[in-house]
């Protein structure tokens, strides 16, 4: 071995030591069964993003704005839903996709199109629910085996059967979401160097609920 080719190897060490390790955005699936609502779906958003290293941990799915015999009828108003810690923890993790900053951005746009204050909120139990919302997120990834209409109203069923079609692309989880979150380690602190950085972490649109999704499927 050549005294450069020693000097290029030892350089190439060293830089991999100094540079701080990229991180990245995963988005994670969930449904939730029957007990104190109704079946819902949604996916949370969790780690740091590449650019600045800015801490992320939300969550996002969508819902009716109220429950009433119009569900049954046609489209009605619809809104984010932010599901509180307890609410996560009684669902299941089905799958998870580790994210670019581009496709985190694009799910941010998802997300901000479905926000009743910055899109179109319209919930149709047929056509746009909250499977629809998420077949949507995973769309945008470019997940593939999205289509399958008889499952728009069972969440956990639609979430396997995305998770199988995309066995070698998603890492598939299914288990409970007190385990799952056991299972992640730590967030690292913002600093005031991240929070100023562009592309910080999504805060819960105004006047969404923090409350349990009460009414999807």
């Amino acid at each position: 071995m050549t005294k450069l080719m020693r000097i290029a190897i030892a350089l190439t060490l060293w830089l991999g030591c100094a540079l701080p390790a990229q991180a990245a955005v995963t988005i994670t699936f969930w449904s939730h069964e029957l007990g104190n609502s109704f079946p819902h779906s949604f996916f949370s958003l969790r780690g740091t993003i590449d650019a600045n290293g800015a801490p992320v941990d939300a969550n996002y799915g969508f819902t009716a704005k109220s429950v009433s015999p119009a569900l049954l009828m046609g489209t009605v108003k619809g809104r984010l839903d932010i599901s509180k810690p307890f609410y996560i923890s009684t669902s299941d993790a089905q799958f998870s996709y580790v994210m670019s900053d581009a496709q985190y951005a694009d799910i941010l746009a998802l997300v901000a199109a479905w926000d009743e204050k910055t899109g179109d909120a319209r919930y149709n139990l047929n056509n746009r629910n909250c499977v629809h919302f998420v077949q949507e997120a995973a769309r945008r990834l470019g997940l593939v085996g999205l289509d399958h209409p008889e499952l728009m109203k069972k969440p956990r069923s639609y979430l396997k059967a995305v998770a199988q079609a995309n066995a070698d692309r998603v890492t598939i989880i299914g288990q409970n979401g007190k385990t799952y979150l056991a299972s992640l380690p730590p967030l690292p602190t913002a600093t005031p160097a991240t929070i100023a950085a562009p592309a910080p972490a999504p805060q819960p649109p105004a006047g969404t609920s923090s409350s349990m999704s009460t009414t999807d499927s």
